[in-house]
């Protein structure tokens, strides 16, 4: 059967193709850069787009967004059984690190902290944005991320796009400069948009949970 690949002559890629019993008479270094690029094609895979094409993210609304860690490196947070004698007891939260059931823990690292100080200052830095729901767990982020609009006159809205690049943008300047980090996030993150009342009520359960279902997955993983 024949293979087809690319080869680079003179400056130009050149589609082709070339018989199994002729392949091993290729000089060794085209062999080499066309098996390269194809391991590379495998532990690259393609992205898949998560945003709708037509749609306006500066749209006042509601959109849970999940931010991963770069190459999901567990720097944020550990998931632990709760101390009920050091839960807010009125509510059911373990104080500050977002949303989590009652028995389960969410203890926040040095990074954890930065993120959870920078979540905060969102509503600071951007007066027509609120964060209702968020949880930090060890290697990504989830959060209701909810778009205003504004009075007349007032300035342009900022679109989603403009709370999350700072929120990467100042979380990843202070990780870096207080613990040598570099390049904290994966470049893109996901993002939905929360359709009605039941769907952030889903969003909402799914942000409560994840923490629990974090433990229970590593806790069977350990076993």
């Amino acid at each position: 059967t024949d293979t087809h690949f690319s080869v680079v002559l003179n400056g130009e890629v050149i589609r082709t193709k070339i018989s199994a019993e002729n392949l091993f008479s290729l000089p060794i270094c085209v062999i080499m850069t066309w098996v390269m690029k194809m391991d590379k094609e495998k532990e690259l895979p393609k992205r898949k787009p998560t945003r709708l094409k037509n749609f306006d993210y500066s749209s006042a609304g509601a959109y849970f967004v999940t931010i991963c860690i770069r190459d999901r490196m567990n720097i944020l947070s550990e998931i632990v059984k709760t101390d009920l004698t050091a839960t807010d007891k009125t509510n059911g939260l373990a104080v500050g690190e977002g949303l989590a059931p009652p028995e389960i823990t969410v203890k926040l690292k040095p990074c954890g902290e930065v993120v959870k100080e920078q979540l905060q200052l969102i509503e600071a830095r951007f007066p027509s944005v609120t964060i209702e729901d968020y949880v930090i767990m060890p290697d990504h982020i989830h959060a209701v991320i909810f778009l205003h609009e504004k009075a007349g006159g007032a300035s342009p809205s900022p679109t989603l796009d403009d709370v999350v690049c700072a929120f990467k943008s100042l979380t990843s300047r202070s990780c870096k400069q207080k613990f040598g980090i570099e390049k904290m996030f994966q470049r893109s993150s996901a993002e939905h948009i929360v359709r009605d009342r039941d769907d952030y009520e889903t969003r909402r359960k799914y942000i409560y949970e994840n923490p629990m279902r974090w433990y229970y997955k590593h806790l069977k993983t350990e076993e």
